[in-house]
């Protein structure tokens, strides 16, 4: 008898036995119709999610995408239902699971440490300003997910979805494949159904990369939209947070609660008073229908991905979008070094600031104690990763150094004056669509300086990342289809404070297309 084949059979057959997740795909509309009439809590979700995140993250396929769980999870659900059952409903979000990337701060019994062992046992003085908002929302805070270690930017070969402290995640729908980054454990669990919704963080493509490779929707906003105060920092200039979920209309939602002034983050001060109401109501619908388009297209982009370009393209076509063709983004081949300069003079003067604020007793108060901790700790901190950008951000010196100063006017330039602004004015345009990254095309987990970050070409659409990222303007991802059984998005992008238009010609391709796809959590080799 093949002992081997009987095996696999009865593993086959037990996994086809299991009962599927009740709550699989989910949205925020269908819990909170459920809870409100009264045949589910918020108690029951989370515990529900909990278990899925027992069975499908620390075992099963082993997604690893959650570094810690919060231990007052359910007394906060519990809490939430005794307040639905008082009478008091504080939004749509009462009594929703979601998680929280790794470098958002809270003031609670879990740790904040961007995944590094550096920063493990210093507590933050004060909840994040977006944790504040999520919690006055009914939120229940689920725990932390796993990201690439500083979020990417430590050393030149970072590894996507690795972090000292919470290991490698794996991408639920081809174990071997990368899962993109920074946002990778927040992408990777919305993707596997182990939360409503997660909070990513991008600077430059860490929301918009993991949400395209991972099937979901990912959204940076305007930055200015969500406050960053307590939020691990890179670079002040293009940091934001933003949602991370299965559905567009979920992704604006989650926004709507996010945004808000916050007196510790100047930039919120310039955020429209109609901003969050014109997120919480309903998306317009046929948004593509007159809809003025600019394709952004990548010399380099490979047969698979034109091909669900393509198709694509013809889709909001067929919706009665009018498309015009840009091309590459301009400028973008030189901005690559003034783009990393910024990020390095802006990322000293923030970590030290973020620190300072952990106060005197802290044993880690500066970029420089950082440095010195990973000397210390190379072995524990991975010597292939490196930490080249720390070490050259160190060097850097103030914030009114010439260089800083001119490599900053050059992103502004190419990306907002001479670029996303004026290509909207000339063409007239309401929006610009690009192709998003795909695993099938990058390196497999593990491997190293796996997403095209800082080139702005390849696999994102001829820099539509780095243009949106650079300009601190909105962009969206959303599923558009597969390259051998492996997720692809198309991104929305456009101009400062236009996330309400961009979520509504987003959801409407969303309706269109149907591109989302639950993972299989394929094996080592499986996927084509």
């Amino acid at each position: 008898m093949n002992h081997g084949f009987l095996a696999l059979a009865l593993a086959t057959c037990a996994a086809a036995a299991e009962p599927a997740f009740r709550f699989a795909e989910a949205t925020i509309d269908d819990l909170r119709a459920r809870m409100a009439a009264g045949g589910l809590t918020a108690r029951e979700l989370t515990a529900a999610y909990l278990e899925r995140i027992a069975q499908i993250d620390r075992a099963g396929p082993k997604l690893n995408s959650i570094i810690e769980l919060n231990p007052d999870a359910l007394a906060l659900a519990d809490k939430l239902d005794a307040e639905r059952k008082a009478g008091r409903v504080r939004g749509p979000l009462h009594g929703m699971p979601i998680l929280l990337k790794d470098n958002i701060a809270t003031a609670d019994r879990m740790e904040t440490t961007a995944g590094s062992l550096a920063l493990v046992g210093l507590k933050p003085p004060r909840d994040a300003g977006l944790v504040m908002r999520l919690r006055e929302a009914g939120a229940v805070i689920l725990g932390k997910t796993n990201l690439s270690e500083w979020a990417n930017f430590r050393g030149e070969r970072s590894v996507s979805g690795w972090s000292a402290r919470g290991g490698q995640t794996l991408n639920p729908y081809a174990l071997d494949r990368t899962p993109s980054g920074s946002s990778s454990g927040s992408a990777v669990a919305v993707a596997a159904n182990l939360c409503v919704a997660a909070i990513g963080t991008e600077t430059n493509g860490s929301i918009l990369s993991p949400g395209s490779v991972n099937g979901i929707v990912g959204l940076k906003p305007t930055v200015g939209s969500v406050s960053r105060s307590g939020v691990i920092p890179i670079a002040a200039s293009f940091d934001t947070a933003g949602p991370m979920t299965r559905t567009v209309r979920d992704a604006a939602l989650v926004l709507a609660a996010l945004a808000g002034v916050d007196e510790r983050d100047e930039a919120t001060r310039g955020l429209p008073s109609a901003f969050a109401g014109e997120l919480a109501r309903p998306l317009r619908a046929g948004a593509l229908r007159g809809a003025r388009l600019g394709v952004v297209r990548s010399a380099e982009l490979r047969p698979a991905l034109g091909n669900i370009f393509a198709d694509a393209i013809a889709a909001v076509r067929a919706a009665g979008a009018e498309v015009i063709e840009i091309g590459e983004f301009p400028g973008l081949a030189a901005s690559g070094a003034p783009r990393v300069e910024v990020m390095l003079y802006e990322m000293k003067a923030g970590i030290d600031a973020y620190l300072a604020e952990l106060g005197s007793a802290s044993r880690i108060r500066s970029l420089a104690d950082v440095i010195r901790f990973n000397d210390e700790n190379w072995a524990r901190e991975q010597p292939l990763f490196g930490q080249q950008y720390f070490t050259r951000a160190q060097a850097k010196g103030p914030l009114t150094d010439a260089g800083y100063v001119a490599a900053l006017a050059t992103c502004r330039r190419v990306a907002r004056t001479e670029g996303i602004d004026a290509l909207a004015e000339k063409h007239p345009l309401d929006a610009f669509i690009a192709i998003g990254a795909a695993a099938g095309l990058l390196r497999p987990a593990g491997g190293s300086a796996n997403d095209p970050v800082f080139g702005g070409r390849g696999p994102n659409g001829g820099g539509a990342v780095a243009a949106a990222a650079m300009a601190g303007y909105p962009s969206v991802t959303v599923p558009a289809g597969q390259v051998g059984g492996l997720p692809v998005g198309v991104i929305f992008f456009g101009r400062a404070w236009s996330e309400a238009r961009l979520l509504a010609l987003a959801a409407d391709f969303e309706a269109r297309t149907q591109g989302r796809r639950e993972p299989k959590f394929l094996a080592p080799g499986e996927a084509r």
